[in-house]
């Protein structure tokens, strides 16, 4: 398996490099992944083996959340700051290979070009989506539920302390 920019993927020795459907058996099934990780936090601190132990969400769905209006003001301001970013980026380095020369002249006019072209290009974009979509949104991967499952060898013993959790006192109820 590869990471996104191609290089070998790094996985914990044991574990698949391909994509594979988790095993184990579950011992138990919690609402948040928040839930789901206390009770792997509760069997670490247990002494149990949890490198026998997966949390998996099911149900998965992709939540978008709108964030607010996409108004030209904020497509401009945007550019900009990408620009300004990038400009200023661009400038630094500029201003450390270039001997002789004014540093803080090539910084600023790094950082206005960059501004500039990125403000244009900002507003080119806008303009070509042509409305068809006015809003800034977040997105998230969530699921239904999450389970959480263990190797047969000790998935008993997982259940049990698992049991002991729910039954104990919770800081986070009411």
């Amino acid at each position: 398996m590869t990471t996104p920019f191609g290089g070998p993927a790094r996985t914990a020795p044991g574990l698949p490099n391909l994509p594979t459907p988790p095993t184990g058996w579950p011992v138990g099934s919690y609402a948040t992944y928040e839930e789901a990780q206390r009770a792997v936090d509760h069997l670490a601190d247990s002494d149990f083996p949890v490198r026998d132990v997966t949390i998996v969400g099911v149900d998965l769905m992709l939540v978008e959340r709108v964030i607010g209006r996409l108004t030209w003001g904020r497509v401009l301001a945007s550019g900009a700051a990408s620009g300004a970013w990038f400009g200023l980026f661009v400038g630094v380095l500029l201003s450390f290979f270039s001997a002789g020369a004014n540093p803080l002249g090539a910084i600023i006019s790094s950082l206005v070009i960059g501004v500039v072209f990125f403000s244009i290009f900002a507003a080119v974009g806008y303009r070509a989506s042509a409305g068809r979509r006015d809003f800034t949104s977040s997105s998230q991967m969530v699921a239904g539920r999450y389970d959480v499952l263990c190797q047969p060898r000790n998935a008993e013993k997982a259940r049990e302390l698992l049991a002991k959790l729910a039954m104990g006192p919770n800081p986070n109820r009411s």
